[in-house]
């Protein structure tokens, strides 16, 4: 017994209780700080209205950090993000499971799971187009006039979305009755049928009295999207909307989201693993690396020129139909630990053009053009290095 608590000592990976509780009790002073500060009541309007930096933006990322206070660490989920989502336009968020591409427009939503999960700096700047919010800053009082009627959210899973105990009905109801309390239950209703219609389901009247289990995945799907145009809100944000899907419903719902977008001049921000829909669906692409931007540009740019070694990978990993390959393309090596992220780019370990300069510090974001920037040494004499957007 007295070897192996010797060796597990000797573990990197392993931690003590003691050294835990220290960690959990300073945590829980941060926390409660943060926590302190966003239950205030009567917050003046001043600290959390405030202008957009370009008015054509619905969404500004401002060098957003979002970390969650474990027991064993701080885990940096978004580390310093900046990018925006220009009105009517679709920006696409990729990269591997666990880069920070959810925990961003959770952040957005203001649904990070508290008291751990904390926005501790940056800025979220919302365009109402009446007003500009500081999602950073906003109370949840006004938070939850906002989530579902300016912004909302298709989440992943529509099985696991959708109370399985209440009618379909009656959960699209809620949503509109919520935001529009001039609106009488006839006109609630209708407007529920209207937007079962508008997402293609045609027994509209019937779909609106089954309950969840009664439905396909891609009519669970479909209803989601209902609720989240319900309100004909400025953003959209799809998280893996096709994800649980077979290829023919995907390309449906992909159509659906293209064709409602245009229908009610909403932006879309669609976080996705496969290349293929964002190829096909954004306007904008940003990758994203372990909490950090890596690369961001227009969709054309990313295609046709990736520059960022783990977009290069992340394309090279992709099967492309009439090529025969003996094996598909693999990025070597595996995501850093989040808790303890190295002072150099987190992706040296893993990447093949390396060399002496990726010892420094975690690179700059550098212009390749104006609308396609690079964190990366390899390009460190062919741009522009800004501190900025």
């Amino acid at each position: 017994m007295a070897l192996f608590n010797k060796k597990k000592s000797k573990d990197a990976n392993y931690i003590s209780a003691k050294e835990s509780r220290r960690i959990s009790s300073e945590n829980r002073k941060i926390t409660d700080e943060i926590e302190k500060q966003r239950n205030r009541k009567n917050v003046p309007r001043e600290e959390y209205i405030t202008q957009m930096k370009d008015p054509n933006n619905v969404v500004e990322f401002d060098d957003l950090h979002t970390y969650f206070f474990t027991d064993i660490g701080t885990v940096k989920a978004v580390d310093g993000v900046s990018f925006n989502i220009p009105q009517g336009k679709t920006v696409g968020v990729v990269g591997e499971s666990g880069c920070g591409k959810s925990v961003t427009s959770l952040s957005l939503m203001q649904l990070v799971q508290r008291p751990q999960g904390q926005i501790v700096k940056g800025a979220i700047r919302l365009n109402t187009g009446e007003e500009v919010y500081d999602i950073a800053k906003t109370p949840s009082s006004e938070m939850q006039k906002l989530r579902g009627n300016t912004v909302s959210m298709i989440f992943q899973e529509p099985m696991t979305s959708l109370n399985p105990v209440f009618r379909i009905g009656v959960q699209l109801d809620e949503v509109i009755a919520l935001h529009n309390e001039d609106m009488s239950k006839e006109d609630v209703k209708k407007r529920s049928i209207e937007m079962l219609e508008l997402v293609g389901i045609a027994n509209s009247e019937g779909v609106y009295k089954m309950y969840p289990h009664e439905l396909s995945g891609g009519m669970r799907q479909r209803i989601m999207i209902a609720m989240g145009i319900a309100c004909n809100p400025r953003v959209i944000i799809a998280d893996e909307p096709t994800t649980a899907l077979d290829v023919t419903i995907q390309a449906q719902i992909l159509e659906l989201l293209r064709n409602l977008k245009d229908k009610i001049n909403s932006s879309i921000m669609l976080i996705t693993h496969d290349l293929g829909v964002i190829a096909e669906m954004a306007d904008y692409v940003v990758v994203m690396y372990a909490g950090k931007i890596v690369e961001r540009g227009t969709a054309e740019e990313i295609f046709k020129n990736p520059c960022h070694p783990y977009t290069i990978g992340l394309m090279n990993s992709k099967p492309v139909v009439g090529k025969e390959v003996d094996r598909l393309y693999s990025i070597p090596g595996k995501v850093p630990n989040p808790i303890d992220m190295p002072n150099y780019c987190y992706f040296k370990d893993r990447c093949e053009k390396r060399f002496g300069k990726c010892e420094a510090a975690y690179p700059h974001e550098i212009y390749l053009t104006p609308t396609h920037a690079v964190s990366c040494y390899l390009y460190d004499d062919k741009g522009e290095v800004k501190d900025g957007r």
